[in-house]
This record gives C-alpha cells, sequence and structure tokens, in this order.
C-alpha cells in the first residue's frame, strides 16, 4: 500500500497490526471483459429518443404511446424553470390535452413517518397486478438553504418500481406551501395522457398547507398514526376537513388495538366536522401497509365507491370545473407576483424602501403604498414587463 492510497484512519506507523489495504482500481478491461471489448452497447432506441432536441410532436407521440423515456423528458421539460422552455412545454400540454381527464386522481398525505410511501406501495403494486396503470407522483420536500431535495422515494418503493405498469416520479416542491405548483398539475396531464388510469400523489405531509392537494385530485386520503394526540388535537388538523377518508396505519401486531381505538377517536371527531364532498360522509378505517390487510378493502369499497357515486351525481364532474379554472386563477397570482418582483423600477428602488422601514423612518404600509404605486406608474404595455414574465401568453 503505497502513502498515495494510505486511508485517513490508518496511524502514522503503519505497522502489521493493520491488515487493511486500498487497492488500486483495475486498468483497462475488468469483470472478465478485454480492455478492447469496453461497455455492451444498448439497443438501439427511437430516433426521437436519440435526438438531444426533440421537436413538440416528438414529444406527443412518444407521450401518447406511452414511451417511458419521453414520457421523463416532458416531465423535465414541464419542470424547467428556463423561459426557452415554457412556451415548447406549453405547446406539448395543449395538444395533449384531449387524451386527459380519464384518470383516478387520488392524493395521500399524512404527517412525516406515517408510512405513505409504503401504503403507496403496497397499493400501488397490487392495482399493477390487477392490470391497472400506476403513476405516483412524489412530491419531496425543498430545503430552504440549499434549495435541494432528496428526490429518495422511488428508492423506498422498491416492490412498486419493478413493476412494468408503474411509473414513479419524485419532483421537488421547490418551497412552494404544499408542495404542489403548476409543474405538478402538468406532470399529472402528463402521465394520463400516456394512459395511466390511476394517479397517486403523495404530498410533503406538512398539514395544513395540504389545502393545494384538494385543488388537484378527485379523493382526497389522510394517514394517521397512533398515538398522535388526543382528541381535541385532532379537530385541530385543518386537514381533516379536507378529508375523504381517514386510514390509521400500521394496524399490525401489538399495535391493532391501539389502531382500532384510534379509529373509533376520529370517527367521533368526523362527527363534529363538516365533510369534504357533498353527498359523501368520511370515515375512519385501519390498515398495515406492512402486511397489506386493509389495503385493497380501503380501495375496492370506498375509493371505487367514492369514484363510483362522484361521476354518477355530477359532484367530480363539477370538482374538476372548479379545480381548472383555480389553476387558471392561481397561475394569474404567480404572473403577477413575477410581474412585480422582476419589474427594472420595483428592483432599483427595492433596497432603499427596505433600509428605511428597517431604520425606522417608513412604515411598513408606507413602504407597501411607495412600492405599489412605483410599479402601478409603468405602464403594463411596456415590453420590459412582457419580457420579464414566465407566463406570456402569445
Amino acid at each position: 500500500m503505497t502513502d498515495t492510497y494510505k486511508p485517513s484512519w490508518v496511524p502514522e506507523e503503519n505497522d502489521n497490526k493493520f491488515a487493511c489495504r486500498v487497492m488500486r482500481g483495475v486498468e483497462g478491461g475488468h469483470d472478465g471483459m478485454s480492455e478492447k471489448q469496453g461497455a455492451a452497447k444498448p439497443a438501439s432506441a427511437p430516433a426521437y429518443v436519440r435526438h438531444k432536441k426533440m421537436t413538440v410532436d416528438d414529444y406527443v407521440e412518444g407521450v401518447v404511446s406511452g414511451n417511458r423515456m419521453v414520457l421523463s423528458r416532458a416531465i423535465t421539460l414541464v419542470e424547467s424553470n428556463a423561459a426557452v422552455h415554457f412556451e415548447m412545454a406549453q405547446q406539448v400540454i395543449q395538444k395533449l390535452l384531449p387524451y386527459t381527464g380519464k384518470s383516478k386522481r387520488v392524493g395521500i398525505t399524512g404527517v412525516p413517518g406515517a408510512g405513505k410511501s409504503t401504503f403507496i406501495e403496497a397499493l400501488g403494486t397490487q392495482l399493477c397486478k390487477d392490470g391497472h396503470k400506476v403513476a405516483v407522483l412524489a412530491v419531496d420536500p425543498s430545503s430552504t438553504v440549499t434549495k435541494g431535495s432528496i428526490l429518495g422515494d422511488k428508492t423506498r418503493m422498491e416492490q412498486l418500481a419493478r413493476q412494468p405498469n408503474a411509473f414513479i416520479r419524485p419532483s421537488p416542491s421547490g418551497g412552494t406551501l404544499g408542495g404542489l405548483t403548476r409543474k405538478s398539475r402538468e406532470t399529472l396531464l402528463l402521465c394520463e395522457a400516456a394512459g395511466y388510469d390511476t394517479i397517486l400523489v403523495e404530498t410533503v405531509g406538512v398539514g395544513q398547507s395540504e389545502t393545494t392537494v384538494r385543488s388537484m385530485v378527485d379523493f382526497f386520503l389522510l394517514v394517521v398514526l397512533t398515538g398522535a394526540g388526543d382528541e381535541l388535537q385532532g379537530m385541530k388538523k385543518g386537514v381533516m376537513e379536507l378529508a375523504d377518508a381517514i386510514v390509521v396505519n400500521k394496524a399490525d401486531g401489538d399495535n391493532k388495538p391501539r389502531a382500532e381505538v384510534t379509529k373509533a377517536e376520529y370517527e367521533r371527531i368526523l362527527y363534529f366536522i363538516r365533510q369534504a364532498t357533498d353527498h359523501w360522509t368520511t370515515h375512519a378505517y385501519t390498515c398495515s401497509a406492512y402486511t397489506g390487510e386493509g389495503i385493497m378493502p380501503l380501495w375496492n369499497d370506498v375509493v371505487e365507491k367514492f369514484m363510483q357515486q362522484g361521476w354518477g351525481n355530477g359532484v367530480l364532474a363539477e370538482r374538476r370545473k372548479q379545480q381548472t379554472l383555480s389553476w387558471v386563477y392561481s397561475m394569474v397570482e404567480e404572473h403577477l407576483h413575477n410581474l412585480f418582483y422582476r419589474a427594472p423600477e420595483i428592483i432599483s428602488c427595492k433596497s432603499a424602501i427596505e433600509d428605511a422601514v428597517i431604520a425606522g423612518k417608513l412604515s411598513a404600509t408606507m413602504a407597501v403604498q411607495k412600492l405599489i404605486d412605483t410599479f402601478s406608474s409603468k405602464k403594463f404595455t411596456d415590453n420590459s414587463y412582457k419580457q420579464s414574465s414566465p407566463f406570456e401568453i402569445r
């Protein structure tokens, strides 16, 4: 062993008491292959996959045909923050709209550690075995410090990832409250266009910010645990008012009796809470994502019944209409937000106004008024404002 490959934990003496060695890498061939052989070439991919640059029609053709690689690239295009990708992404979405709207959209949320990923894996695997095509959109929380995300949810769904009818896409929340933005909605549409009949959306799971989830799914499921507080604590959880069903997970082994008690507590709480969906009564259930007990009865007897009843009485059709309109106006708000903060006049005066507020020379209300007056004094037809917005409609 040379000093170059000496581990940091080996003492200076480096005597015979230490049997560990760091071996050099094998130069040339390896694993029984000669240096000339090299790695095996992958099978030839379709032209639109091999090419670095794809057209709108390439994306549309690939997604509709169910090509997973093209679907992944289309989602990456939608998630891109680059202004040059925005227009192409919207053209792709527009052409794929006729192929969307035919799936069951289910949002699944709960506190960290409730077993959401394990629950989704157990449910998704069984649905795939039953002939369904399942897409899982796992929203991963982004760090407010580094802005990064681990995106490790897929590695925790080992069995589901092996199913040929499953597609798992971890996406960063980007710091958005609730972890669901325009990009997540458009990703859902792409998966529907690719033929996935069941969309499971796993959210960040941070309590009352989950209001955003309701604005894009048909059925909203809250996964809870035993020992999460008394009944009064449960009533304080605003997310319960949005749930179409509550399931107490990890109801197995010695924890099963406690799960039944927790289920009864939530049933009492639900009696005093307004129902999330018209003509539907929310109830609590138990399941074990580890053993699989209670998973499919929950889907068949609750979710499927909800879908059948909701489409039959028109509740889900009306919900989707309202969700689409809500989507429109949420994008208007995002557009105005970007329009304001990217305006050159706001950028130039922002620091001075902030300094005046911190120094106590200007009240917060007056600071807001000055910023608004500065912004309003510029005509909205100015080209500088158009260029600053990623939502420009042409």
